[in-house]
C-alpha cells in the first residue's frame, strides 16, 4: 500500500507516517534556509577580503539573495498549484543546494551575486510549498502544530549556523562552508523518494490546472479582503523581526556599552524565546482559535516591545528579550495553518508563498525605518516606536480575519 493509501485510511484526528515524513520534508528544507543566511553573514568579512569586495558589495550579497527569495517565494509557489507540493518542493531544494555550492567556484563579485541571486531563488519557495504540504497533511486538530513546527526549522538552522561555523570556518574556509550547502540535495531526493502529494491535491490536480491560482487570491470582495488582512499581517511580522533582529546588537552596545559577546548573548537568548513563542503559538491555536491566539500575539508584542524600550538593568533586558521573542515572532508559527484554512487547494501554495514573500519584501526595509529614526532621535525611540506596527495587525485581524479553526480545508 502507497503512502498516499495509507494516509487516506488513517483516522483523521490521527498521525500517521505519511504526515509525519511530510513535517520532516519541508521543517528540513526551511532549516537549510535559515541555515545559509545565517551562515552568509559570517562568511562576508573573509569573502571580501579574498575577492577584494567594497561594503556596498558585500551588502549586496545579502539583498540579492533576499530579492531572489521574494521572486522565487512567488514563482514557485504557483509553479506549486500547478505540479504539486513534493515535486515542487525537491525542484526549490535542488536549485538551492546547487548554486549554494557553486558559490565555492566564485572568482569575483559578479559570478558569485549570480550564484547568491539564484540560490535565493530556491530559497522564497520553500516556506509556502512546505507549509501547504503540512496543512493538507496534518488533521484538522493539529493543523496549527504541524505548521509551527516548519517554522521551528528556521530557528534551528539559525541555531545550528551560529553553533557550527565559529568552528568550521577557520578549518574550511568561506569555500568549504558553501560546500556544505549542497547538503540539502541529499535532501531533496529523500524527500522525492518518500514523501507523496496529499490525497486533497491528488483529487483536484486536474481540475486546477485550468485556473489561475494567483487570479484566486482576488476573486471576489470577500477574498481580497482576507488577502489585504494577510498581506499586512506577513508584511508586520516581517517588519517587526528584520527590524529589531538586525538593530538589537547595535542597540545594545551603543546604549548600555555590550561587548559584543554580551550583544550576541542577549541576542541568542531573544532568539530561543522566539522559538518558544512559535510552539506555544501552535498549541495555543488548535485550542482556543487562530483570532484569539493573533490578537493575544500581537497585544503582548506591542507591549513587550513598548516596555523593552525602556529597560535599562542587564538581568531585565535578558527576562525582557526572551519573552519579547515569544509574542514578536511567534506569530510566524500561525501563518502556515491560517493561509491553508483561508483559501483553495488550487491557490494554497500561491497564496503562502506570495503573501509572505510580499510581506518578507516589505519588511525587509523595517532595518532602514529604525535606523533611519534611530539616526534622528535615538535607537531607544526607534524601538519604541516600532511597537505600534503591532497595533495595525490587531487591527487587520480584528476586521479583515475570518476564524477557520478546525473547518475542512476547500
Amino acid at each position: 500500500m502507497t503512502a498516499v493509501h495509507a494516509a487516506i485510511s488513517e483516522p483523521a484526528d490521527q498521525l500517521g507516517s505519511f504526515p509525519k515524513k511530510a513535517l520532516v520534508a519541508s521543517a528540513l528544507g526551511y532549516a537549510m534556509d535559515g541555515f545559509d543566511l545565517l551562515i552568509l553573514g559570517f562568511m562576508l568579512r573573509a569573502i571580501s577580503a579574498e575577492l577584494h569586495l567594497t561594503p556596498p558589495q558585500a551588502g549586496s550579497l545579502v539583498t540579492w539573495t533576499l530579492i531572489g527569495a521574494v521572486v522565487g517565494g512567488i514563482l514557485f509557489g504557483i509553479l506549486s498549484d500547478y505540479y504539486g507540493r513534493v515535486r515542487v518542493l525537491t525542484w526549490t531544494i535542488l536549485l538551492f543546494a546547487i548554486f549554494t555550492g557553486l558559490g565555492a567556484l566564485a572568482q569575483g563579485y559578479w559570478d558569485l551575486l549570480v550564484y547568491r541571486t539564484v540560490a535565493g531563488l530556491g530559497l522564497g519557495g520553500e516556506f509556502g510549498i512546505g507549509m501547504a504540504l503540512v496543512a493538507e497533511s496534518w488533521p484538522a486538530k493539529y493543523r496549527a502544530r504541524g505548521c509551527t513546527y516548519v517554522a521551528l526549522g528556521w530557528q534551528a538552522g539559525v541555531l545550528a549556523a551560529a553553533l557550527i561555523t565559529p568552528i568550521l570556518l577557520p578549518l574550511i574556509g568561506w569555500r568549504g562552508m558553501f560546500l556544505v550547502g549542497l547538503v540539502p540535495g541529499l535532501v531533496a531526493f529523500v524527500v522525492r523518494l518518500s514523501v507523496h502529494e496529499p490525497e486533497i491535491f491528488l483529487e483536484r490536480a486536474k481540475a486546477q490546472r485550468n485556473k489561475m491560482p494567483l487570479g484566486l487570491l482576488v476573486k471576489d470582495a470577500a477574498t481580497t479582503k482576507i488577502s489585504l488582512g494577510m498581506l499586512i499581517l506577513c508584511a508586520v511580522q516581517n517588519f517587526g523581526y528584520y527590524g529589531l533582529m538586525i538593530w538589537l546588537p547595535s542597540y545594545l552596545s551603543t546604549r548600555f556599552g555590550y561587548t559584543l559577546t554580551q550583544s550576541a548573548l542577549w541576542t541568542a537568548v531573544t532568539v530561543l524565546g522566539m522559538a518558544c513563542g512559535i510552539w506555544i503559538f501552535g498549541q495555543f491555536a488548535d485550542r482556543v482559535g487562530r483570532r484569539p491566539a493573533l490578537l493575544t500575539f500581537q497585544a503582548g508584542a506591542f507591549l513587550m516591545v513598548l516596555v523593552y524600550s525602556q529597560l535599562t538593568d542587564a538581568t531585565a533586558l535578558l527576562i525582557g528579550g526572551a519573552i519579547m521573542g515569544v509574542f514578536v515572532n511567534g506569530m510566524l508559527g500561525g501563518y502556515g495553518a491560517l493561509l491553508a484554512e483561508l483559501y483553495p487547494t488550487e491557490a494554497r501554495a500561491t497564496a503562502e508563498n506570495v503573501l509572505f514573500n510580499l510581506g518578507r519584501g516589505i519588511g525587509g526595509f523595517g532595518p532602514f525605518v529604525v535606523g533611519t529614526l534611530a539616526a534622528a532621535h535615538s535607537f531607544t525611540v526607534a524601538i519604541a516606536l516600532l511597537a505600534t506596527i503591532y497595533l495595525l495587525d490587531i487591527v487587520a485581524t480584528a476586521f479583515l480575519i475570518p476564524e477557520r479553526m478546525g473547518a475542512p480545508l476547500e
